[in-house]
């Protein structure tokens, strides 16, 4: 039993000696120490030594196993620090060269867009509508039948809704004049709000239309309000938003909830002739509509027409982004192109 107990001393110093990795090192120590290691096994046959022996051996076998214990732990801290003294030359820094330069994300234009109208009205007084007068998921009786939209109109058709399947008649909002109707119902007048948000519509997508955009709505509510109010108003906004006094023309139109009603038309500046896409060859651009509050729309929301006029305006976000930066497509906004955005 001595013999072969110094055969598996002789043996396992003789493997830590040529061990090369850290790996053969827990290899190591399983073959001898393990459970079912050779040491283990030369102690499960000590009940068959005469009871003198017993106590011999047994000791024997303990000072072996400490002695491969403690070279195995001396051979694994000269391995651990060859293997760190290793990946550290592979991975060495040379702190001389150059940074990386890591991209900072900035502002959508849309969203700087939104900003800069905003800035501009509330320079002319206009304070900007809450959360919960602005829903985006809104009932028929917001978006169409409090703005004096006729039971039959034709848009509140399917084809130019989205219809949700929240409740019976909840949609996806059309217009901003939701917050309109919204904002007049909690605050008596005068009122002089506006309103951005998403809205919905069942639209082909194109270079000039798309299904999700943006609008602007805006709002004034007092006495003695007049359609020179709401052109002042209008042509005051055009000049701060364009840095200069661009043409316009307000063209006579139709909204149940305004009346009388105008679209404002912009000089198109990408304009090159009857192919240009983004104005159609017309050499102007709608960028709003706008009119007077039809008193219907006051009486709904308890406001006394015979005391009270307003006027109301709506624009596309995405249209006034178009004409200020010469952009000819409204889908380069959605698309997450990053070379389109970083131009911006």
């Amino acid at each position: 039993m001595r013999e072969k107990l110094e055969a598996i001393k002789n043996s396992a110093l003789s493997e830590i000696e040529s061990a090369k990795k850290l790996e053969d090192i827990e290899n190591i120590k399983v073959q001898f120490l393990g459970r079912k290691g050779e040491l283990n096994t030369i102690k499960r046959g000590l009940k068959d030594l005469p009871p003198e022996e017993k106590p011999v051996i047994g000791s024997l076998a303990n000072t072996i196993a400490s002695e491969i214990e403690e070279k195995l732990e001396e051979k694994y801290q000269i391995l651990y620090k060859h293997a760190v003294n290793e990946r550290l030359a592979a991975e060495t820094i040379d702190v001389t060269l150059p940074g990386l330069s890591i991209p900072v994300g900035k502002k959508h234009l849309l969203t700087d867009t939104i900003n800069e109208i905003i800035e501009i009205f509330q320079g002319m007084g206009f304070s900007l509508v809450d959360n919960i007068s602005n829903p985006e998921v809104e009932t028929e009786y917001y978006n169409f039948d409090a703005l004096n939209f006729p039971a039959d109109h034709p848009a509140k058709d399917m084809q130019d809704t989205f219809y949700t399947t929240v409740a019976p008649n909840v949609v996806l909002r059309s217009q901003t004049s939701n917050s309109q109707i919204r904002a007049m119902e909690n605050t008596n007048p005068p009122l002089r709000v506006i309103c951005p948000g998403r809205v919905y519509r069942s639209e082909s997508v194109s270079s000039r239309k798309n299904n999700l955009f943006h609008q602007l709505e805006g709002f004034l509510v007092d006495k003695d309000v007049t359609f020179g109010d709401l052109k002042g108003v209008l042509n005051e906004f055009i000049r701060l938003y364009f840095g200069q006094a661009r043409p316009t023309r307000f063209r006579t139109s139709y909204f149940p909830f305004t009346e009388p009603s105008a679209e404002i038309d912009v000089q198109c500046i990408i304009c090159s002739g009857k192919g240009c896409r983004t104005c159609s060859g017309t050499g102007w651009l709608e960028i709003l509509g706008s009119g007077m509050i039809d008193p219907n729309v006051l009486r709904y929301v308890n406001i006394d027409p015979e005391q009270y006029t307003g006027f109301a305006f709506g624009m596309g976000i995405e249209r006034l982004a178009m004409l200020k930066y010469a952009i000819n497509d409204i889908r380069l906004f959605f698309n997450n192109d990053i070379r389109f955005l970083q131009q911006f």
